[in-house]
């Protein structure tokens, strides 16, 4: 073949193959699970989400239960504790306030296919001891026809941003459904997805919450999903909106966190921070706590929980001991109190708390579904006396 021959074949070929290495995809942005949009600025991000042909509806347009004065400053928006605790909580309480655990929007629609778009704050999605479903997952409920709440779907993250259908093949029908948020990571921001020509109504926050202050157990460890927390179970029975200021390894009763505490204006305040305590700090801090909200809060309920035992503590003999002197620390503390006639006190026994098989723990101290299931089953009836329920 002679060059010249050769040199028009070749350019010919390229010229049939540049337009088609140089074009742009034009197909809007996948949802599936964790499908992801890198380095989009807002507008960008706005343009993929119409791209979609969904209506996306941000979340922050009316707000989140779960989420404490709600017009004080925040660093993020989804933090659980506004920008003002930085500084003044410990360090450790103050990063892992960041975690969304807790908050739970609510909404209407009669969408027959729920999207969710939502971003976390940290890249790990998952622990050795707790799934991606629990630590970072949306998890979605709805009233079914006699208004009780049932559980529908929850995301399975394998990315820091998630952009997925959540449920698809809905029954027809306009009802109400509640998302809870990540336990143990943070939310940068969430939206939910519905066809154009669906319903879709907002719901914003109900008052005066349930309020919970303690530990990795009321964090969430170890839910397989943010809505089998107790503090979540509890909230469905009751119907009733709560707050989850649960620190991992940091629920102490610090004063600190007691000057939040006593800005809620709070059906019931449940203190629940043994697991990270020992006897001799239980003595120091229990009774100046429940003065410092009783002093702000004069007639609210406020319930005092012993922890729990460790699954395993029947073998092991130190571990027991530990937990039977903060019972005895505790039950000290309640006797003070109601001898100086601070009233509207209840308490919360822990030994059965797990039940008492050995069969509630994830690895001995912190819950599985199952011991989640059992300890609401313990809090119900002294949260329903205390609230006059």
């Amino acid at each position: 073949m002679k060059p010249s021959t050769l040199l028009s074949l070749l350019l010919s070929v390229c010229t049939f193959l540049a337009p088609i290495e140089a074009k742009e995809p034009t197909a809007p942005i996948k949802t599936e699970s964790a499908s992801r949009i890198e380095n989009l600025d807002p507008e960008m991000a706005e343009r993929a989400k119409a791209d979609d042909g969904l209506s996306w509806h941000d979340v922050t347009g009316w707000g989140v239960e779960g989420r404490i004065l709600p017009d004080a400053h925040r660093k993020r928006w989804f933090d659980r504790l506004p920008s003002t605790a930085e500084g003044t909580v410990t360090e450790a309480v103050w990063n892992l306030s960041r975690h969304s655990a807790g908050m739970l929007v609510r909404f209407k629609t009669n969408a027959t296919a729920i999207h969710v778009h939502y971003k976390l704050l940290h890249a790990n999605l998952a622990m050795s001891h707790m799934p991606a479903t629990g630590v970072s997952g949306v998890d979605l409920y709805a009233r079914d026809d006699e208004g009780k709440w049932r559980w529908v779907q929850v995301t399975r993250p394998s990315s820091q941003e998630v952009k997925t259908q959540l449920v698809g093949g809905l029954a027809p029908g306009l009802r109400e459904y509640a998302a809870y948020l990540p336990l143990y990571n943070g939310t940068e921001f969430l939206s939910i997805g519905v066809p154009p020509t669906s319903k879709f109504e907002s719901l914003e926050p109900r008052p005066k919450p349930i309020v919970f202050y303690g530990t990795s157990i009321t964090h969430g460890a170890c839910a397989s999903r943010p809505g089998m927390v107790h503090t979540a179970i509890l909230g469905r029975r009751f119907d009733m909106p709560v707050v989850n200021l649960g620190f991992s390894g940091n629920g102490r009763m610090h004063t600190e966190v007691g000057d939040y505490l006593t800005q809620i204006d709070a059906s019931v305040y449940v203190i629940d921070c043994l697991p990270n305590m020992n006897a001799e700090m239980v003595e120091q801090r229990c009774v100046p706590l429940v003065k410092q909200i009783r002093a702000q809060k004069p007639d609210t309920p406020i319930v005092l929980v012993e922890d729990r035992r460790n699954t395993n503590s029947w073998i092991r003999p130190a571990r027991d001991a530990h937990h039977t002197a903060n019972h005895a620390a505790l039950q000290n503390a309640f006797n003070v109190l109601q001898s100086e006639s601070i009233g509207n006190l209840y308490y919360i026994p822990g030994d059965s708390l797990y039940g008492i098989d050995g069969d509630g723990a994830t690895d001995g101290s912190h819950a599985s579904d199952l011991g989640f299931f059992r300890q609401a089953n313990v809090f119900e009836p002294v949260l329903r006396k205390a609230m006059g329920f």
